[in-house]
């Protein structure tokens, strides 16, 4: 390729780059998609642990509600292309959907590659032009788009897309390009930072649970003691702290390191009332009554946690369970009810699922995501700063931007 010409350069082959292709495509546009990774949709193939949580079978409203931050700026799309229209555009590209708890939607065949294929299939079939390989400028004129320069020429087009993704995940091609080529056009970019993330804790007995998965249980998250999120489900410990479903969700809602301090709490037994939990405690403890405290925890807590839970309450494992004060047991049982884990950071922005931060919505149009600053330059995804919670959102949002951008070319 030396000088190519298209009415219009999609930049990166993500999620919200293949659909925004797709649809301009099928209006009779000439589209070329640029993706240096050979492989497209890279990351889309490992989200949702290789299953890939295509949206969330909800409102708009209720999609709203879980985005954290300028939810407003995506009203337009969300209402232009809705978690329904997401779920008919696959169930009609011959990808087959369910909806399970939360409800967040998946192939039935549990495999994020048969998304990934049909985007692909779609994008053939509209007639996109798909170029292995970088982009390195958007070239432009008093303010207008002309082309781009890539590493094999330059390609004539007098629309852009930058649909490169934020920092998450860089082996999938998430390098921060976008942010750099908006930068060099002007734009503000709000510094990237982890969202949906794992969490670090100085508790040693993290790292002693390494390992050790905890399911149906609640999570609270405190930013200076006010509870900012509230979730049932699944998480794990690490040797760095925690991670799992619920502690990704709760990394979203802390935003203010350094400025805030920041723990958690896990309800162990949420289905529990703290009478009925005394009650159950008593049962064991009649059960157990002649062996030592360490070994009467059985019937009620992992054996990787139990070790923590003897440490934590304070009480000699060797003391005879019939020696345990009423004073002892209700200490174990707020332990039950509350275990304390501390947090000190997040993981590396590397290993999270999503970025917050990058190009400011306050200079895209919310109604076609054209840029304020420069005529026929568009953007789309995570490229953008917007990010949600886990659930699906996130997908819905590089759907929704990507349609909308493909939309008004």
């Amino acid at each position: 390729m030396n000088h190519l010409k298209a009415d219009a350069v999609v930049i990166g082959g993500g999620p919200s780059g293949m659909l925004c292709s797709a649809v301009a495509a099928e209006r009779g546009l000439d589209i070329i998609l640029l993706e240096p990774q050979r492989i497209l949709g890279r990351k889309l193939r490992i989200t949702g642990k290789g299953r890939c949580n295509v949206t969330n079978n909800c409102d708009v409203k209720e999609m709203m509600r879980n985005i954290p931050g300028d939810g407003r700026f995506l009203y337009s799309a969300l209402n232009k292309f809705p978690p329904a229209s997401t779920m008919e555009l696959f169930e009609r590209l011959g990808v087959k959907l369910k909806t399970e708890r939360g409800n967040r939607v998946f192939p039935v065949s549990d495999n994020a590659n048969d998304v990934a294929a049909a985007l692909i299939a779609y994008m053939k079939r509209s007639g996109v032009r798909i170029e292995k390989c970088s982009a390195l400028k958007v070239l432009t004129e008093n303010g207008v788009v002309v082309g781009v320069k890539t590493e094999n020429g330059v390609i004539e087009c007098e629309k852009t897309v930058i649909c490169t993704g934020g920092l998450s995940y860089p082996l999938t091609g998430s390098t921060g390009w976008g942010f750099e080529a908006a930068k060099a056009l002007g734009h503000t970019v709000i510094p990237a930072k982890a969202s949906l993330v794992p969490l670090e804790s100085d508790d040693e007995y993290c790292a002693e649970m390494q390992g050790f998965s905890l399911k149906n249980v609640a999570l609270s998250a405190f930013e200076d003691d006010k509870l900012v999120y509230y979730e049932q489900g699944e998480m794990l410990f690490t040797h760095f702290g925690v991670s799992g479903p619920l502690v990704l969700s709760a990394s979203a809602h802390m935003r203010r390191f350094g400025e805030c301090k920041y723990r958690l709490e896990i309800d162990l037994k949420p289905a529990l009332d703290e009478k009925k939990l005394d009650a159950r405690l008593l049962r064991d403890f009649e059960k157990y009554i002649n062996r030592d405290f360490a070994n009467a925890l059985g019937d009620l807590a992992g054996r990787a946690m139990i070790p923590v839970l003897i440490k934590l309450s304070g009480i000699d494992p060797d003391t005879k369970v019939n020696s345990i004060t009423r004073e002892q047991r209700h200490a174990l049982l707020r332990l039950f009810k509350a275990f304390p884990v501390s947090v000190c950071g997040t993981r590396p922005v590397t290993e999270a699922i999503v970025t917050s931060g990058g190009v400011s919505t306050k200079e895209v149009n919310p109604r076609t995501m054209e840029s304020k600053l420069v005529s026929g330059l568009y953007f789309a995804g995570e490229v953008l700063d917007l990010d949600a919670y886990t659930g699906g959102f996130n997908l819905q949002i590089a759907w929704a931007t990507g349609y909308t951008a493909g939309n008004s070319l």
